[in-house]
């Protein structure tokens, strides 16, 4: 199964690349690695390239980051009776659609009857009210605001269940050793879940350089080019420009990226085994 849905698809992707062909074309011309100095010489590549790195990095900051805090303090003994209705309401976005998600979110970012620019407004802010997924300057940012709504509550589950799985022990320890909230969170629980954080680092990074639903349904890629993605570029390459063997490259570019972020994770955090 692995062998016919992910290696075999991947070499005749690798092939595709050096070709140029399109969907309606009876034959395929060979061009080499034209296509990769092409990709390599095209400003729309970056463009997207910079926006799968801010979701990359935002998505780090907030889903890794942000979940492992939320984990601690939900398995808290202060907060353990409560524990549960909070992880239900964190993890119902992961259940939903993202289609329907994305839908509502259109609805949260419209600059006139939308609940952001209401807010704003409420508040006093009204100059800071704008046409959020039709600003160029903002796009791609509401675009990552809705995936890290969506996605956080995920890696929050994963983190609550290692935290579960450490000794209670350890906890009793730092606290007759007199060691507050913080240090026990930075000293016992962080140490203590360095096989999860791997394995959240790598779903979040992997996740940031193959996005396509949120910027497709709610972008587009635009305005203009703005808001491309890797993944969004690539459709548009195969299904606008009809122009296969370089949505192919594009492809076989993100490929190499996701899988090299991968090796260098494992390198540099000598783990994984578990």
């Amino acid at each position: 199964m692995v062998l016919v849905f992910i290696y075999i698809p991947l070499i005749q992707n690798l092939e595709s690349s050096l070709f140029q062909w399109n969907t309606f074309s009876p034959q395929k011309t060979f061009v080499g690695l034209e296509q990769y100095v092409q990709l390599f010489q095209d400003p729309i590549f970056y463009i997207a390239l910079r926006n799968n790195l801010y979701y990359a990095i935002i998505s780090m900051i907030i889903q890794v980051g942000g979940g492992l805090v939320i984990a601690a303090i939900l398995e808290d003994k202060l907060f353990r009776r409560v524990s549960p209705i909070f992880r239900t309401v964190f993890f119902l976005p992961v259940v939903i659609s993202i289609t329907v998600i994305c839908l509502l979110f259109d609805f949260v970012y419209h600059p006139h009857v939308g609940l952001l620019n209401g807010f704003l407004s409420m508040i006093g802010l009204e100059e800071w009210g704008r046409a959020w997924v039709g600003d160029s300057a903002t796009a791609i940012f509401a675009a990552i605001a809705v995936s890290q709504w969506q996605s956080t509550g995920y890696i929050m589950m994963l983190f609550i269940v290692a935290i579960q799985k450490i000794p209670g022990e350890l906890y009793e320890a730092a606290e007759i050793d007199g060691a507050n909230k913080l240090k026990t969170f930075f000293h016992v629980t962080v140490p203590q879940v360095k096989e999860m954080l791997f394995v959240t680092s790598i779903i979040t990074l992997s996740g940031a350089f193959t996005v396509f639903n949120e910027v497709y349904i709610l972008t587009g890629g635009g305005p203009g080019h703005a808001s491309h993605v890797l993944g969004t570029y690539l459709y548009h390459s195969a299904f606008s420009r009809d122009n296969m063997g370089y949505a192919s490259t594009i492809a076989t570019v993100i490929l190499i990226i996701t899988l090299t972020i991968s090796l260098v994770q494992m390198k540099l955090s000598k783990t994984g085994k578990e």
